[in-house]
């Protein structure tokens, strides 16, 4: 069975000015995309990867813990390279 990456990538104080070229390049060419209600969305633009918010609010979660987690699990088996 063919295995995706996974990349954690971190939004930095939230300014995309101050995205590193890494962090830009990976989500270039990256399938898929998590993100949460903090990323501003400007980092997002002119990324092709489909999105999912898994954004959490005082009570009001778009997905449990455990759906979040397994996502993160299983994504890089269907979006193998």
């Amino acid at each position: 069975m063919a295995r995706g990456k996974v990349y954690l990538v971190g939004a930095g104080p939230g300014d995309p000015e101050l995205m590193t070229l890494k962090a830009r390049r990976l989500l270039e060419q990256a399938d898929v995309v998590l993100f949460d209600r903090l990323l501003d969305p400007r980092m997002m633009e002119g990324i092709r990867a489909e999105k999912i918010d898994v954004g959490k609010n005082a009570g009001r979660h778009k997905l449990s813990q455990e759906a979040v987690s397994y996502t993160h699990l299983t994504l890089p088996t269907i979006y193998s390279v």
